[in-house]
């Protein structure tokens, strides 16, 4: 036996069965929505001008000469970055555990040089970290992170002035 003929024969068997209008059909009444799904979007701004403490980067470079102070600077940017970057590479792995430490020295490194945001951010980032909250650590690391970016140009264009 042939396939369409067998189509054909089983079509004629079925079809005094089921009425076409009835078979197939989407019978599931679905409620209406509860409100305007529009309602639901927030828009987020960053603001690009942090919170930002002069007096000590003023201090530094009243106490030190400029070539020090910058250089003491320097080292303790480069010091958050590193740390950042172990806290990046904790997230990624998911060991939490080792995030701790880093985040207390950037935030005792924050500060020390008067940046707030980043100091703020952090003390987020540790709270996430003791709640073992893997999305919201998520979302303050990229606060932290953008925080240290615009930080690193108000430094250096504080010292600018």
């Amino acid at each position: 036996m042939n396939f369409e003929r067998f189509f054909t024969l089983l079509s004629t068997f079925w079809e005094p069965c089921f009425p076409k209008t009835s078979f197939m059909k989407n019978v599931t009444p679905f409620p209406a929505p509860a409100k305007d799904a529009a309602n639901d979007v927030v828009v987020l701004s960053c603001p690009h001008q942090m919170h930002f403490d002069p007096a000590p980067l003023s201090r530094l470079f009243a106490e030190r000469d400029t070539h020090e102070a910058e250089e003491i600077v320097c080292r303790m940017l480069e010091d958050i970055a590193m740390r950042l970057d172990m806290l990046q590479r904790g997230l990624a792995e998911n060991t939490f555990d080792t995030m701790e430490r880093p985040a207390r020295r950037i935030g005792a490194i924050a500060d020390q040089m008067g940046l707030t945001e980043v100091a703020i951010a952090v003390g987020h980032v540790l709270t996430c970290l003791a709640q073992q909250d893997g999305i919201g650590l998520d979302a303050t690391m990229a606060r932290l992170e953008r925080g240290f970016d615009v930080a690193v140009s108000e430094v250096w264009g504080f010292r600018d002035i």
